[in-house]
């Protein structure tokens, strides 16, 4: 569960994260994007490895990443839904779904 979100920071189970994050069955880890604010399929391989139900990517503060649409093609043909909303409304949509689906988020944390 995702504790608390605001700008350059997010708790998850009490633990601070202060970059970008991928929060899977698997655990924590950091995410780094071939291109800072634009998510590329390349930018997801732990994600896709892993076949989740859904995928939540958090834009930033301000929904400035975009997700592209070879990205969006690649998901729709592994039978992924998207949910690509600005992170805190992403982190809330992390929390409510997942206790009942198998989900993955992906969140930038900054702009």
């Amino acid at each position: 569960m995702i504790d608390s979100y605001r700008f350059g920071e997010i708790v998850i189970q009490g633990k601070k994260y202060t970059s970008d994050v991928i929060i899977s069955p698997l655990g924590v880890t950091s995410w780094w994007r071939k291109e800072g604010h634009e998510l590329h399929t390349e930018d997801l391989t732990e994600v896709l490895q892993q076949k989740p139900e859904v995928l939540v990517v958090g834009t930033g503060k301000y929904g400035l990443v975009t997700v592209l649409p070879e990205t969006r093609h690649c998901l729709e043909e592994m039978g992924i839904e998207l949910v690509a909303q600005d992170t805190e409304q992403a982190c809330h949509t992390y929390n409510q779904l997942c206790s009942s689906r198998k989900v993955i988020a992906a969140l930038h944390l900054t702009c």
